[in-house]
């Protein structure tokens, strides 16, 4: 069976499927640094979120594509940045450009443009997982193209 597309007007959505939206633009935006954090404050469940993100696009995701750029604020220590390119290369994404500042007050900022199409899971796992790492203080996307 092939996939069918659909163009809804928002208010004909059912609540759920409307804030699994707003969460995923809060994630992208990096207005939330979590999953948790953005369900709870769109007051969906995680659940419900689950099981709609991969279903549900906006048409602006549908015309954007796999390449998203992520800003990540990485403490200046050996091994950190490696550690964070691992991590993409693990989850099957591919670096496309990386662009590292002098590092300042003992963090560097990395600009990364990865290609998520191949990633194994979806690029919001991904973000909060990255957000997690040891020595990684912020990430966020800024761009999507």
């Amino acid at each position: 069976m092939t996939d069918r597309y659909y163009v809804v007007r928002e208010d004909l959505l059912p609540e759920a499927i409307v804030k699994t939206i707003a969460v995923k633009e809060m994630l992208g935006r990096g207005e939330a640094a979590t999953i948790h954090e953005a369900v709870e404050r769109a007051g969906l469940s995680r659940s419900a979120f689950y099981k709609y993100r991969e279903g549900v696009l906006t048409l602006g995701e549908l015309e954007r594509g796999s390449i998203i750029t992520i800003s990540i604020d990485l403490e200046h220590r050996s091994g950190i940045l490696s550690h964070v390119l691992g991590l993409v290369a693990s989850r099957g994404g591919n670096v496309l450009t990386i662009h590292q500042s002098i590092p300042l007050q003992g963090y560097a900022n990395v600009v990364l443009s990865v290609d998520t199409a191949p990633m194994k899971e979806d690029r919001f796992a991904f973000l909060d997982e990255l957000r997690l790492q040891k020595g990684v203080k912020r990430a966020a996307v800024v761009g999507q193209g």
